[in-house]
C-alpha cells in the first residue's frame, strides 16, 4: 500500500492488507486468482484465452491492481466456461480484498479512447449485482474470441463482487479497440472506486450503514 495511504486504511478497513487468493474449481474449470488492490500494476496471466489474457492485463495496469489469474479449462468445447469463470473468481477476489468497504470511495468513472474508439463504464460497490451493457462490437470474432464474452465476463465479475456495472461504448470501428477501451476504462473506474478517502475513515459511504 502506497505510504501516504497507509495511516488512512489501517484503522478502519477490515482487510487492511487489501489482498486475496481465491481458487475455483469446477468440473469445468480450475482458476486460481490472487490480487492486490493496493499494487502497482503487475499482472501475470495464463487462461488459456489470449486475448482475454490481454485484457486483464488492461485491467492490472490502468488499475494499478497487481493481478495473477492461473485458470485450466474446457477449451476443447470453446473459451466460454473459461471467460465466466474467470471473471467469477476474479469478483470473489474483490469482494473478499475490500472488506466491509468502510471509507472507500465507493463510485468511480472513466472515460478511455483509443484511436477511434471510446468508452465510458460508471462503478458502484453498492452490494448488488447490476449491470447495463451497450457495446455494439463491429464484428462478432477478435481473432478466435468471440466479442459475446465480454459480456459473460463482466456479468459473472459483477455477480459475485456484488457491484452495479455501466459499461458504455461510444463510438468505435475497430472490435479490438472498443474491447480494449472498455478494460482499460473498467480498470480505471475500479482504481476510483476502490481508493481509501481520508474524510470517509472509517465511515461507511451509505445512508443505510451498509453496503
Amino acid at each position: 500500500m502506497a505510504p501516504y495511504l497507509e495511516a488512512f486504511c489501517s484503522p478502519f478497513l477490515k482487510n487492511p492488507m487489501r489482498q486475496a487468493e481465491i481458487t475455483r474449481n469446477t468440473l469445468e474449470t480450475q482458476i486460481t486468482v490472487r490480487l492486490n488492490l493496493d499494487g502497482t500494476g503487475q499482472g501475470k496471466f495464463a487462461t488459456g484465452v489470449p486475448f482475454l489474457d490481454h485484457m486483464l492485463d488492461q485491467i492490472a495496469r490502468h488499475g494499478l491492481i497487481d493481478l495473477d489469474v492461473q485458470a485450466i479449462g474446457d477449451l476443447h468445447i470453446d473459451a466460454h466456461h473459461t471467460v465466466e469463470d474467470v471473471g467469477i473468481t476474479i469478483g470473489q477476489a474483490l469482494a473478499k480484498a475490500w472488506g466491509d468497504k468502510k471509507g472507500l470511495t465507493r463510485y468511480g468513472h472513466s472515460y478511455v479512447p483509443l484511436d477511434e474508439a471510446l468508452s465510458r463504464v460508471v462503478i458502484d460497490l453498492s452490494g448488488r449485482p447490476g449491470m447495463e451493457y451497450h457495446v455494439p462490437f463491429t464484428r462478432a470474432m477478435i481473432g478466435q474470441f468471440d466479442v459475446d464474452l465480454v459480456h459473460e465476463f463482466f456479468q459473472g465479475l459483477i455477480n459475485h463482487a456484488g457491484m452495479s456495472l455501466h459499461i458504455d461504448n461510444l463510438r468505435g470501428v475497430n472490435a479490438h479497440h472498443q474491447a480494449e477501451t472498455v478494460f482499460k476504462a473498467f480498470g480505471r473506474a475500479l482504481r476510483m472506486a476502490v481508493t481509501p478517502d481520508p474524510r470517509m475513515a472509517g465511515v461507511m459511504p451509505s445512508t443505510k450503514g451498509s453496503l
